[in-house]
């Protein structure tokens, strides 16, 4: 491989500074379906650069965002996104007179991808030299640049100056040609499907910046419009003829081949670095994936032939999948694909790589949780009938709560490691409040006391379409390993139904088990069993929710867990109405158990209070105050154990 080894080995804080279009993508829902009859779309990261920026970060590389988004909604969106994956944003400027841009997206068939783009005066073109901070170009290995940004004057400006700087401080250089005609004012607005359209002065003016790169990556229409020849060998050897840089050159499903000195005379002369081949759902963003594959492999010092493995694999995995950012591979799933790719022709149907995808994009990390679980409607509806109290006072309930739990997650210092349990009965409201602050948020889905399980509001999937992704799906289900198989199989088939639907809609589960009240035998023996026959069944919930058992029950399901799903979020105990005393032995028997990460307890902490204020016998704030305490006293008893994180 021809690299700068000096630069490789350099130590500076980023690897590589990506430069170009960042956007929003909206891709539509109805795949089969026109551009014009989307009904619904799902929002995600896009534009080229936004991508590889992302790419390259999941991908184990300290990557950046140079460029410009607006100072609003979708501008902090792509922010928020990039920063969750460790991509570095102090260069991604927030422009207050233009809007981010936005990309309009469908899936009509294999080959049938209308977009189109609105970028009519956006952010990301809106760079200007000004922007390019030579310290910041300099603390980076590498500089990435897509072609868009070579379209216009300004933002061509600072992609040469941003080059100027690279240079001079040795950082490598790569190039993605990245042709878009329609960016380029070569066809209808509409027309953002198109991918090649000739043209002598979009030639000229790439051709004109060959020079500056070390790395040029494209598809064969990309480097026609490069060489200026339809023929790729042709268009090859001009772009040769300009530049020493290595090419890349992409051939679709074949792979993609190499090209670090003379350009063969035909392509039988020429290595193919070739792909898995996979079914196509969507072509877009897979281009994206691929540079940012090639960059892992380049930026590492690994051979090309390592480095084009990394590119189809990512490109492939992506082509098998909805959207462009969120569809890349990380580093640990595309090593597992790249362990087993001869035996994976469908990706999408590979139900571990799934799950690896899965649980390694998961948006937020919780080390430790301790969670006050007011989601009750019956047993809240029982207290407020004991007491004479009218059912519509549970909502203004619920907020008072919400307050408690708010008070003592402050006072106790949780760092946004505070979560509730809410309904939508009776605690819509707080759910819509507490949204959206950094909050661990479940939601339940199953019929209050219902064994065999029933779901509360029907089908499961019709209803995580409208919840916000941030709230977990909270199932309580009655299961013994001796009910009546009928029983059992039910159960076992509506909770895969509702995993199924969690991994489709990209929402956490939280599976709480509880042995039937009405059992005869309640021996703790059987949750070790419960949780590994929940396994055996395919289904892997993000969160389990145990009562409290002793240390050697949670040694047997610590030990399912790391067997069957080392990606789990872990365990949260549940209180069931206990004395604090006893919830607090409960802490101690997990005290040693890493797997057991916090708590999830509701009546201990609100069945006494809302009696007594349903009664009339407590005022707001002296119900949010002994919430408060009681909230607070089982989170000191957690940390007496578990020494705050």
């Amino acid at each position: 491989m021809s690299m700068n080894k000096a630069v490789s080995s350099e130590q500076k804080p980023l690897d590589v500074i990506c430069l170009g279009r960042v956007a929003v993508d909206l891709y539509g829902q109805q795949i089969g379906s026109r551009l014009e009859d989307m009904t619904t779309f799902a929002k995600y990261l896009g534009g080229s650069s936004g991508n590889v920026a992302y790419g390259t970060a999941i991908q184990g590389l300290r990557s950046a965002m140079l460029a410009r988004v607006g100072d609003e909604h979708m501008g902090r969106f792509v922010r928020e996104e990039l920063n969750r994956v460790g991509v570095d944003t102090q260069c991604l400027l927030s422009d207050r007179d233009r809007l981010t841009a936005l990309v309009i997206l469908g899936i009509k068939d294999q080959d049938t991808f209308p977009l189109i783009f609105y970028r009519d005066n956006c952010a990301d073109m809106a760079l200007t030299p000004e922007d390019i901070r030579e310290d910041y170009i300099a603390s980076s290995r590498a500089l990435a640049v897509t072609g868009t940004h070579l379209s216009h004057p300004n933002t061509r400006a600072a992609v040469l100056k941003a080059l100027e700087y690279a240079q001079k401080h040795g950082l490598r250089r790569a190039l993605d040609i990245d042709y878009r005609p329609v960016l380029w004012g070569l066809t209808s607005l509409g027309d953002g499907e198109t991918r090649f359209i000739a043209s002598p002065q979009v030639t000229e003016q790439l051709q004109q910046v060959l020079r500056h790169f070390d790395l040029i990556v494209g598809t064969e229409e990309e480097f026609h419009i490069a060489g200026g020849s339809t023929d790729t060998l042709t268009a090859l050897r001009r772009v040769r003829q300009l530049t020493p840089a290595v090419l890349v050159c992409k051939r679709g499903a074949l792979g993609c081949s190499v090209f670090e000195g003379n350009i063969a005379d035909d392509w039988s002369q020429v290595k193919i670095h070739s792909g898995v081949r996979v079914d196509v759902l969507n072509v877009l963003g897979a281009g994206d994936a691929f540079m940012s594959g090639l960059l892992r492999g380049y930026l590492n010092d690994e051979s090309w032939e390592q480095a084009c493995r990394y590119a189809n694999a990512c490109g492939a995995l992506v082509v098998s999948r909805h959207g462009c950012a969120p569809a890349m591979p990380t580093k640990k799933e595309l090593d597992d694909y790249l362990a087993r790719e001869q035996s994976i022709a469908r990706p999408d149907k590979d139900q571990r790589l799934n799950h690896l995808h899965r649980v390694t994009t998961r948006k937020q990390h919780w080390p430790e949780l301790c969670v006050f679980a007011f989601d009750h409607r019956k047993q809240l509806v029982d207290i407020a009938n004991e007491v004479g109290a009218s059912e519509s006072a549970l909502p203004a309930l619920k907020m008072l709560l919400l307050e408690g739990a708010r008070q003592a997650a402050l006072e106790a210092g949780l760092q946004n490691n505070s979560g509730i349990l809410a309904d939508t009965t009776f605690g819509q409201q707080a759910l819509n409040d507490v949204t959206g602050h950094g909050w661990w948020i479940g939601r339940p889905v199953e019929m209050p006391g219902s064994y065999p399980l029933k779901l509360e509001h029907g089908d499961i999937g019709s209803q995580l379409v409208s919840w916000p992704q941030e709230h977990v799906v909270k199932c309580l289900v009655f299961y013994h390993p001796q009910d009546a198989e009928s029983v059992r199989l039910a159960q076992e088939t509506l909770i895969d139904e509702v995993y199924r639907a969690c991994c489709q809609s990209g929402h956490d589960l939280l599976l709480e088990v509880i042995l039937p009240r009405d059992a005869a035998d309640q021996n703790e023996q059987y949750y070790p069993q419960i949780v590994e026959r929940f396994y055996q069944l395919g289904i892997q919930p993000d969160w389990w929710k145990l009562p409290p058992l002793s240390p050697a029950r949670w040694r047997e399901i610590s030990q399912h867990i790391e067997h069957y799903d080392p990606e789990c979020r872990g365990i949260l105990i549940l209180g069931l109405d206990a004395p604090e005393s006893e919830l607090k032995s409960g802490f101690a028997a997990a005290a040693d158990m890493p797997w057991v990460k916090g708590f999830a307890v509701g009546r201990t902490i609100f069945a006494e209070p809302s009696r007594q204020w349903l009664g009339g016998q407590l005022n707001d704030e002296q119900l949010i105050a002994t919430v408060k305490q009681k909230y607070r006293t089982l989170i000191d008893y957690w940390r007496e154990y578990r020494p705050a994180r």
